[in-house]
């Protein structure tokens, strides 16, 4: 009998410790080299098991375009562009850089709390996954596929889907949405700060806290 509790209590605890490392198992890209990385991205899919990321909101995801500049202290700064009903908004994010590369942190103001964001896997040309972790009364988790263009091959899609099934997330919960207007074009918004894109027009927008 007691033999029989102390096996049921190593599953338990073995469950437990798996629970908790869906983020933690997971490394950044080795030999990570942040001025390779540099630049335009588009987030062309998103996989976020949320209870707040209703079905409503998942309709209306288009893809959105960032521009990502390294800081001199190694601090990385992305804005974000995204195509809404409105018209394009923007959100500039500043991650902090960790002792390994390839693994950031940034301080979120609208939820007041800490997140991780890895560089799971990159090729720099082509495609990036990347998963953000956040604690709250929960742990959540996104899976992020960044391409330099609206457009990525079939196996690189699979590539993400194959992830984050295998970290857990339900197959409605993947999101690959479809591309956004002209309204993103590289031609009509960029960063007057960023020696990747200064030689293009500047376009004023409105930057939304974090």
């Amino acid at each position: 009998m007691e033999e029989q509790q102390r096996i049921t209590f190593v599953t338990m605890a073995t469950a437990m410790v798996c629970l908790m490392g869906v983020h933690g198992d997971v490394q950044p890209q080795r030999e990570f080299d942040l001025q390779r990385f540099a630049g335009k991205w588009y987030r062309v899919g998103l996989a976020y098991d949320s209870p707040g990321f209703t079905a409503p909101y998942r309709d209306k995801l288009r893809v959105s375009m960032g521009i990502l500049n390294p800081q001199t202290n190694g601090d990385v700064n992305l804005t974000m562009w995204t195509q809404r009903s409105t018209g394009c908004r923007s959100k500039l994010y500043t991650y902090e850089k960790t002792a390994i590369p390839g693994a950031f942190t940034y301080f979120s103001t609208r939820h007041n709390k800490v997140k991780d964001i890895t560089v799971v896997e990159t090729n720099y040309n082509e495609y990036a996954l990347v998963l953000k972790h956040k604690k709250m009364d929960r742990e959540y988790t996104q899976v992020a596929l960044y391409g330099r263009s609206q457009k990525v091959k079939p196996e690189v899609i699979q590539k993400f889907k194959d992830f984050a099934t295998s970290h857990g997330f339900p197959k409605d919960a993947i999101l690959t949405p479809p591309p956004a207007g002209s309204s993103l074009s590289m031609d009509t918004h960029t960063d007057t700060n960023s020696p990747y894109i200064s030689r293009l027009s500047a376009v004023r927008l409105k930057a939304d806290s974090v």
